[in-house]
């Protein structure tokens, strides 16, 4: 895989290497690659977590009427 990163990542890159925190430019790559997989998954477990809140709250029958839920969406952005 051959990577092109902008000029300011790259010196970010080779200044993390030439502080002896990394062994190589890969290592910088790879860890990055690993803490965007991390945020990704949080935000994917934060995704299904609200959803099932939201089943739950359908089958225990907290919900309203669509035109309810508008209504408050509105007075939430207007206070925004």
């Amino acid at each position: 895989m051959t990577l092109q990163l902008p000029d300011d990542l790259e010196r970010f890159v080779v200044e993390e290497v030439r502080s002896g925190r990394f062994t190589s430019p890969d290592a910088v790559i790879a860890a990055a690659v690993r803490l965007l997989r991390q945020r990704e998954e949080a935000e994917d477990a934060r995704a299904l977590a609200g959803i099932r809140r939201g089943l739950e709250d359908v089958r225990a029958g907290r919900t309203q009427p669509a035109s309810a839920a508008i209504d408050d969406i509105r007075r939430d952005l207007i206070r925004s």
